[in-house]
């Protein structure tokens, strides 16, 4: 078991999130409206698709040396383990070094636009480094042959596997401290080639409509690599008769890759909204990123059990007026949130976000990029007519640079991991991969939308624990 996974804080960003969360605690920004609670449009929250998985923690691992600044420091470097909601476990490494693993965490695949492997040019080799090395190819004899590391052990391969994936993930100067997993992550870095990204294993687009009172509504289209998909309509749907279809309006309770599903709403249908689930089960393709919905460290997955995946999409409707859908996505080249908002109605539809007040004409679609600072996060529901509301919940997390930070100090979070046992190979443990920092918190929120910016909680200038020596007696920098 783990006690804690929050873990002590690198080099990484501090002073800037630091001065951010000293600048935003406590103030609030509003557009002259209500702010909504912590628990507002709870059912309302978007689900883009894909696995939600809980983090477990390192598995197989060992040690690993950073070099920065003239000095070094020690790092547990591995394999972590997830579980997947509704059943299913992901292997995952890390691709964000300087950033903290929250015990319990939990994480959505998400598309590499949406963390920092975003304009990296090397991502694509770090997949290739996912699907040949440990744990997808499981014979460590043949690995340690082409590596040239004689006694490869599932920890070497597993150690040297996420060294050479840092160095393309983070750019960072790190080295394996045992030889053979070191000699495993050379043999990774040099023989790495790009390779595309890999599809998501399931996303509905879009995931949200809007039309008129007794209008087929849509199409959502299914992308999945699953076999089949079972379609749930919602609640709501079938209290106002509203029914999941295909493209020729025949009922639908199963549906494919490219598969085109409508909301046939009947003509005596109150103005309203339904959503529908979509959900497969599936092997995860590798190379899916996993970013975390709190501050925790963005994961990369190198294998997965048959898991189940699943997403959903809504509909908005009415007789008249403005009928809004509204989705969003993460954009870390623009450093904000994407909200794509619709209006199939005959009417604007008007909201205001941040300030600025968005006028989306009759027939129209408009994007609109939110933007936030790196590592905020952010809750904030947008409402329309006949009580629609669509909530967007995540933290941006974009970037693995690491800045130096004002006087030496250094920022960690309030607790620390227990630290490591004696050294040695390990199916388990007490301690994480050795990084950390932590940052502002955006809420945004209201009867239209407002800002609230909760900055900094729970952060402690204090010296950096290190990894604790051989003898498991902690040390301090």
């Amino acid at each position: 078991m783990f006690s804690s996974f929050s873990a002590p804080v690198a080099r990484s960003r501090g002073a800037a999130r630091l001065a951010a969360a000293t600048l935003a605690s406590g103030i609030v920004v509003a557009s002259g409206l209500v702010t909504a609670g912590p628990a507002a449009a709870d059912e309302a929250l978007q689900n883009p698709g894909g696995a939600t998985a809980t983090m477990g923690g390192l598995e197989t691992y060992g040690d690993a040396v950073v070099h920065e600044d003239g000095g070094q420091r020690t790092v547990s470097a591995g394999l972590f383990e997830m579980s997947v909601e509704d059943g299913g476990t992901l292997q995952t490494y890390c691709i964000d070094l300087d950033n903290p693993t929250q015990q319990d965490a939990r994480y959505r695949e998400t598309p590499w636009s949406g963390t920092s492997l975003n304009g990296n040019k090397d991502a694509g080799r770090i997949r290739w480094i996912l699907r040949n090395s440990y744990p997808q190819v499981n014979d460590l004899a043949a690995l340690a042959e082409k590596a040239g590391a004689a006694g490869l052990t599932e920890q070497d391969a597993a150690v040297g596997t996420q060294v050479a994936i840092w160095r393309y993930s983070d750019g960072a100067d790190v080295r394996a401290v045992e030889p053979q997993a070191e000699k495993l992550a050379d043999y990774l870095e040099k023989s790495a080639r790009n390779l595309a990204e890999p599809k998501a294993s399931l996303t509905l687009d879009p995931p949200a409509v809007s039309g008129r009172v007794g209008e087929r509504l849509g199409p959502v289209t299914v992308h999945t690599d699953a076999n089949s998909v079972t379609v749930t309509p919602s609640a709501d749907a079938a209290a106002e008769g509203v029914r999941v279809v295909d493209e020729d309006g025949e009922a639908v309770t199963t549906a494919r890759d490219g598969s085109r599903l409508y909301f046939d709403v009947p003509e005596d249908a109150a103005d309203g909204s339904a959503g529908l689930t979509a959900q497969a089960s599936t092997t995860v393709p590798v190379g899916r990123a996993f970013a975390s919905e709190t501050r925790s460290q963005t994961q990369i997955l190198a294998g997965s059990s048959e898991s189940t995946v699943s997403a959903t999409a809504t509909a908005n409707w009415a007789a008249t007026g403005p009928v809004p859908a509204l989705s969003a996505e993460k954009n870390c080249a623009a450093g904000g949130l994407d909200i794509t908002a619709a209006n199939q109605g005959d009417e604007p539809f008007t909201f205001e976000l941040m300030g600025t007040e968005h006028t989306i004409a009759a027939g129209a679609t408009e994007k609109v990029t939110v933007p936030l600072q790196e590592d905020q996060a952010y809750d904030f529901t947008i409402t329309g007519p006949n009580g629609f509301e669509q909530r967007f919940k995540g933290v941006l997390d974009c970037a693995t640079e690491t800045v130096a930070e004002e006087g030496g100090d250094k920022v960690q979070t309030l607790t620390e991991p227990t630290p490591a046992t004696a050294a040695g190979p390990s199916t388990g443990g007490t301690d994480l991969a050795e990084t950390g920092s932590s940052g502002a918190t955006v809420l945004i929120g209201g009867a239209a939308i407002a800002l609230v910016v909760v900055g900094g909680a729970a952060l402690l200038l204090a010296g950096r624990k290190k990894a604790p020596a051989k003898d498991g007696t902690p040390t301090r920098e």
